[in-house]
């Protein structure tokens, strides 16, 4: 069975930041778009970033931009969301997802909740 295995969550101080990997258990993720998501306690889940495999669109929510870098290594099968600059609104858990078939799951205007694959969950947590 497939999955995605994350990594690299863990409490880190405002300004401070961390790198996510998500790391597939038996796709090739070079025909896959990505992305990520969060859920912080009492809130919905939302869009982080994504990448389309189809166009090559990157898409940012806008309270990350210029903080976070969604980006993958081909070669190591590895996909990351370097995140700088963090602040405690940023605390959450951190979902990364890829979708093969659906073209329409990362868009300039966000990203679906329809990728058909998810990680498991990484708790980052910004406090001082």
């Amino acid at each position: 069975q497939l999955e995605l295995v994350e990594s690299g969550g863990g409490l880190v101080q405002p300004g401070g930041s961390l790198t996510l990997s998500c790391e597939p258990s038996s796709l090739a993720l070079s025909y896959y778009s990505i992305g990520w998501f969060r859920q912080a306690p009492g809130r919905e889940r939302e869009g982080v970033s994504c990448q389309s495999h189809w166009n090559g669109t990157i898409y940012y929510l806008d309270s990350v931009k210029g903080r976070f870098t969604i980006s993958r290594d081909n070669a190591k099968n590895i996909m990351y969301l370097q995140m700088d600059d963090l602040n405690p609104e940023d605390t959450a858990v951190y979902y990364c997802v890829a979708e093969y078939a659906d073209r329409s799951v990362c868009g300039t205007s966000g990203l679906t909740k329809a990728f058909s694959y998810w990680g498991q969950g990484t708790q980052v947590t910004v406090s001082s």
